[in-house]
């Protein structure tokens, strides 16, 4: 059985079945990540038993959608969470283009939360200035181009501060963390991960599907940072982001003093995702961020928290829906603890 999940310019997901962000599509195109992803990881004698497995295992976390277009997929006992991966879409895509990998993955390793922000939507000279999701403007795909990315610190600084985030109010290490995209989010990615304040700051790892080094002139590797884990995914017949600019990204920021980057490539692959790479990708995860019950978050007991304490954390947790009507602080605290021990 040979399956590849091919996109477009503007998303690794190209069938309507695995576009569609319909409810009555939804289960089917989680069952096609699932049949897929077991597929290429799993013998073949197992391949009939994969869609209960996914099943069986999905229990395991729950996805949530806010208002600004974030998904988080989490732990169903929060207090479980010992690590978190973000992902970063492509140009012109939201969030949903990754939520069914996110899930797959988050099956495989209930310890961590993934959360996949969505870029604003802004004009982008390269679709004639039309406004489209975008983490900076994209004037071309040439090098010179590629020079003038307007409000990519702005994006750079959105990410950095969900890594803050979790990190002081959770108590979660940047060690415990790692940033993954697709095309311009693992541009992004890349760009962020490797520029963090300090040596104190570095990620488990990094992760670029289709992706390449923006605003390489701009680009300044922290000291520190240079064996932060690297893995690169690019197809070899990528027409948007050309293979060569994958080479070139790695020469770049190894001759910035990187040592650990791995470049994988897909012979055929256009600018999209198949199930090897995405199977590559889960096995790196889990390599760089196994279960550690020593970095387990730290939550406050909702019982101590302040009523706007709780309110933050309860829209934090994209419970703001459930919160309308509530007057009392043990009616929110009771909803907050509902929520953390997998209640709602």
């Amino acid at each position: 059985l040979l399956v590849q999940i091919t996109g477009n310019a503007n998303s690794p997901w190209s069938p309507p079945l695995l576009r569609s962000s319909t409810l009555h599509h939804r289960a089917a195109r989680r069952a096609v990540v699932a049949l897929t992803l077991f597929a290429a990881i799993a013998p073949p004698s197992t391949f009939p038993v994969a869609a209960a497995y996914y099943n069986n295992n999905m229990s395991s976390s729950v996805t949530r959608r806010s208002s600004d277009g974030t998904i988080t997929v989490t732990p169903r006992n929060e207090a479980d969470q010992s690590a978190l991966v973000v992902i970063c879409h492509g140009l012109g895509d939201t969030s949903e283009g990754f939520v069914d990998v996110a899930e797959h993955i988050a099956s495989q390793m209930p310890h961590v939360k993934f959360v996949l922000p969505t870029a604003p939507t802004q004009p982008v000279t390269m679709n004639m200035g039309m406004p489209m999701p975008s983490w900076y403007d994209i004037v071309g795909l040439d090098e010179r181009s590629n020079e003038r990315c307007k409000g990519i610190e702005e994006s750079r600084q959105r990410i950095t501060t969900i890594l803050k985030k979790e990190h002081e109010g959770m108590g979660l290490p940047y060690s415990r963390m790692l940033l993954a995209g697709f095309s311009q989010g693992g541009a992004l990615s890349l760009y962020t991960g490797l520029q963090l304040e300090s040596a104190e700051d570095k990620l488990a790892g990094i992760v670029v599907m289709s992706g390449y080094l923006a605003a390489a002139k701009a680009f300044k590797l922290t000291p520190g940072l240079e064996s932060t884990p690297i893995l690169h995914c690019h197809g070899t017949s990528d027409p948007m982001v050309l293979h060569a600019m994958a080479q070139k990204s790695k020469l770049a920021i190894t001759a910035a003093g990187a040592t650990s980057y791995e470049l994988k490539s897909y012979q055929g692959l256009v600018h999209s995702v198949n199930v090897e790479e995405i199977a590559d990708v889960a096995k790196f995860i889990a390599g760089v961020l196994p279960p550690d019950e020593s970095c387990k978050v730290k939550l406050k007991d909702p019982g101590d928290m302040s009523v706007k304490e709780l309110r933050a954390a309860i829209n934090g947790a994209g419970l703001g829906g459930k919160a309308v009507g509530l007057m009392e602080k043990a009616e929110f605290v009771k909803l907050l603890r509902d929520h953390r021990d997998g209640k709602l």
